[in-house]
């Protein structure tokens, strides 16, 4: 017989499942989107589709809720377009960054926190000042702290205790500490030299850009002579938690971007407080369901868009209603693709040559968000104190860690909680994704925990999963500068594109402003 560490995590995991004080069976399942209902238009047989049974009118017609079709819709109806409605798949607005509760205590299901915009992005600053998170005082900006990230911001697992911030300490490794200090300047030599932004369409194209993103950020690193261990597992953690993919897929571009666009890198000895960014125990669910409020009556949920054709006038859509199981078919003068490309490809009856293009090149990496109930406080291993954001150095192969959905809490004592734990995986995992029952992930999810938190399973009472099969565009070579892409974000006429997808990447400052230009 041959032993792998994780396999024998998991044969722990299962034993200690079986060996629950309590003697009950872990709880869970799978919540939050319906594989059934996404897989609906692939499933279609050929010829005609049902006749419709209701027939709608709209001025604008928006294809999906998430974070791009809400900004759309905020900014059409901020413009007088009254007669603006918005078709979403899922019983709830919000795309990736929808949350869900447990035992009365909210979690995320996606995304789980924004960080403070900068200059480039002054529609995102506009909306946090109108929801009331920030504010001008003396011609400063500050921030609501109670939205705040609490302090301890992070913390990871190195060597048997947790240790303060999410890169692997230096003491004593003069090699390490030189790659950290040549990384920070190679970072800061990029930024001087080129254009990065957040969001990426305020940034200035150029020929160095273009040579970054024609390379992978592996080759770039290999090119620069950054190989020491630590800096390398730090770099593919920062790849794999913003885009889904390790420094061998993305582009350089991309992996620069991470850095140059926002905080750049800070080696020790050096080092700055932790980037701010705001947060809440529903993750970014606490932004999209204000976004969807105003919506509400404009809102349809549980429509699956099976068609849409462009005609002379006017856009005709058709869409399957979940509740009533009828064919429903709208009519707008302009509709607004707020949906990943390769969907899009799917619905056009008519060839757009530039989203064939676009969606041939995009690649989507599968997702799984694991939302722990824990019935009390784990026991603390040596080190830092508990953080919101934790993550265990040298983990398994597609964990990303987990946050704390209590950390913002003012209760001034420990009880129950939600950890949200995150896992980016590689695109041959999809299937089984789809395929394996929740309690195969379950125990996957606990065995890569166990080895830090090994009271975690006699203290966790449920485990509810989400799966993303195509949660995120991986923003591979050539993806950034793709002459399509950029032809999608410039269309005017009937049809817009108004998705993260147009970046090549997946946060919410993308997805938000792109929504707002397109309307």
């Amino acid at each position: 017989m041959t032993f792998s560490r994780r396999g024998l995590l998991l044969g722990t995991a299962a034993g200690l499942l079986g060996c629950r004080p309590d003697a009950a069976a872990l709880q869970g399942e799978w919540v939050g989107a319906s594989d059934a209902r996404g897989h609906r238009l692939r499933e279609l047989k050929s010829g005609a589709l049902p006749a419709p049974q209701v027939r709608h009118r709209a001025q604008v017609l928006i294809l999906g809720a998430g974070v791009s079709g809400l900004a759309a819709a905020r900014s059409f109806t901020r413009a007088g377009v009254g007669d603006t409605h918005l078709l979403e798949l899922e019983d709830q607005a919000g795309g990736n960054s929808r949350g869900h509760q447990m035992g009365g205590l909210r979690c995320p299901l996606g995304a789980h926190y924004l960080p403070l915009p900068g200059a480039e992005a002054p529609e995102v600053v506009e909306l946090l000042e109108e929801l009331g998170l920030s504010r001008l005082e003396s011609g400063r900006r500050v921030y609501d702290e109670r939205h705040l990230c609490h302090s301890p911001q992070e913390r990871l697992f190195y060597q048997g205790a947790w240790v303060e911030g999410l890169l692997p300490p230096a003491e004593g490794d003069a090699a390490t500490l030189d790659q950290y200090r040549r990384f920070a300047r190679l970072v800061e030599q990029v930024r001087s030299e080129l254009s990065f932004a957040m969001p990426s369409l305020r940034a200035r194209g150029s020929a160095g850009l273009a040579r970054l993103d024609a390379m992978t950020f592996a080759q770039w690193l290999q090119r620069e002579g950054l190989s020491d261990a630590k800096l390398r597992w730090y770099l593919d953690y920062c790849c794999r938690d913003d885009y889904g993919a390790g420094p061998e897929t993305v582009s350089a571009w991309a992996g620069l971007h991470y850095f140059a666009s926002r905080h750049g890198f800070h080696p020790p000895g050096e080092e700055t407080e932790p980037e701010p960014v705001l947060t809440w125990p529903e993750g970014n669910a606490w932004l999209t369901k204000r976004l969807a409020m105003p919506q509400r009556e404009r809102l349809h949920t549980g429509m699956t868009v099976l068609q849409v054709d462009e005609l002379h006038h006017q856009v005709e859509v058709l869409a399957w209603n979940e509740g009533m199981q009828r064919v429903e078919h709208w009519t707008a003068r302009t509709v607004v693709f707020a949906l990943p490309l390769f969907v899009a490809k799917r619905l056009l009856r008519t060839t757009l040559p530039a989203l064939q293009s676009a969606a041939e090149k995009m690649r989507y990496a599968p997702w799984l968000v694991a939302n722990l109930r824990l019935r009390e406080p784990l026991l603390q291993r040596i080190g830092a104190p508990p953080a919101w954001d934790n993550v265990a150095y040298g983990g398994g192969a597609t964990a990303l860690g987990y946050v704390d959905a209590s950390h913002q809490g003012l209760r001034p004592q420990a009880g129950p909680t939600v950890l949200t734990a995150y896992h980016a995986l590689p695109v041959s995992q999809r299937g089984a994704l789809l395929s394996e029952p929740w309690s195969v992930w379950a125990e996957r999810v606990l065995g890569d925990l166990l080895a830090v938190h090994p009271d975690l399973s006699a203290k966790t009472e449920r485990i509810d999963l989400m799966r993303y099969g195509h949660a995120m565009s991986i923003p591979v070579p050539g993806l950034h500068t793709d002459a399509a892409l950029q032809s999608l974000s410039a269309l005017k006429g009937r049809l817009r594109f108004a998705h993260a997808d147009l970046a090549g990447y997946s946060v919410f400052e993308e997805a938000f402003c792109r929504g707002m230009a397109a309307a």
